[in-house]
């Protein structure tokens, strides 16, 4: 493991919540933290917040709305060209199941939007930027999932026969974990290590606020549950698992079904091909 100092740190959804926790508390370090969000001026205020309280100079940003394949592609592609190395991937960009769960959402691909944002735009950009991993070995991938998983219906993958806004989001949260197996055996100890964790049980943020229910962390809780994952020497080892805030657990066990993760790969490769125009 580098030193934190040296290392270029990507933080997908760093602008609010425990994005933007974990972005301060690694620029405090001296680490180049790459910060995403989607909406230009508030990316450039958090950056400047940033800035000031750390000193620290070496922190960037990246613009992307990830509800969009074409965006997260050109993200993916801008990345891998731009930078000289990638230390750690942190897949933190979510939505949640929204203020009024009845109503499905697409994204502008046509995808339900949970699905879309929480879980294919994270498979796309790994996947665009796991080359750079690899040169950057021994590097890491921290996916932030949830406690709330519910295994894929793939006769009706995207909800469009029975809708709800909580499932969609425990089904991208699963497809996160399944994800995050998938690099696991493909990268392994030494090249790329993936995990995945739920943070903490409804955080401070605006996301659980819209759900209309009363915080029970604070995202210090989740973001101290997090950072070891990001920072702890021991994290090298440590490969392809699911942790429930600090403890290592078992995932729903549609995670571990090799047919599961099959048809989800097969599924995801398709919507990006469709979205992308098979480029």
């Amino acid at each position: 493991m580098r030193p934190l100092s040296e290392q270029t740190i990507l933080i997908t959804g760093a602008t609010a919540g425990l994005g933007r926790y974990l972005t301060d508390r690694l620029a405090a370090t001296g680490a180049t933290v790459i910060m995403h969000g989607r909406d230009a001026q508030r990316l450039a205020q958090a950056h400047r917040e940033v800035v000031a309280a750390s000193g620290n100079e070496r922190i960037e940003t990246v613009l992307a709305d990830l509800a969009a394949l074409s965006a997260v592609d050109a993200l993916g592609t801008e990345l891998a060209a731009r930078l000289p190395r990638l230390d750690v991937l942190v897949n933190n960009a979510g939505v949640g199941a929204g203020a009024d769960s009845s109503v499905r959402q697409e994204s502008s691909d046509g995808v339900e939007l949970r699905f879309a944002v929480n879980y294919l735009a994270t498979y796309h950009l790994t996947r665009t930027l796991s080359p750079l991993l690899a040169r950057s070995a021994p590097s890491r991938i921290v996916n932030i999932a949830s406690a709330g998983q519910q295994a894929i219906d793939f006769d009706d993958p995207l909800l469009t026969q029975s809708y709800d806004g909580a499932r969609a989001y425990r089904q991208s949260k699963l497809a996160m974990i399944m994800l995050t197996l998938d690099l696991a055996e493909e990268f392994g100890v030494g090249q790329i290590t993936a995990n995945a964790i739920h943070p903490a049980t409804f955080m401070d943020t605006a996301m659980v606020r819209e759900w209309g229910i009363t915080p029970v962390n604070t995202l210090a809780d989740g973001g101290e549950a997090t950072l070891p994952l990001i920072t702890e020497e021991r994290f090298d080892e440590i490969n392809g698992c699911y942790f429930n805030t600090t403890e290592q657990e078992r995932a729903n066990s549609q995670a571990y079904e090799p047919e599961a993760r099959r048809c989800l790969r097969k599924l995801s490769d398709e919507l990006i091909a469709d979205a992308l125009g098979g480029n």
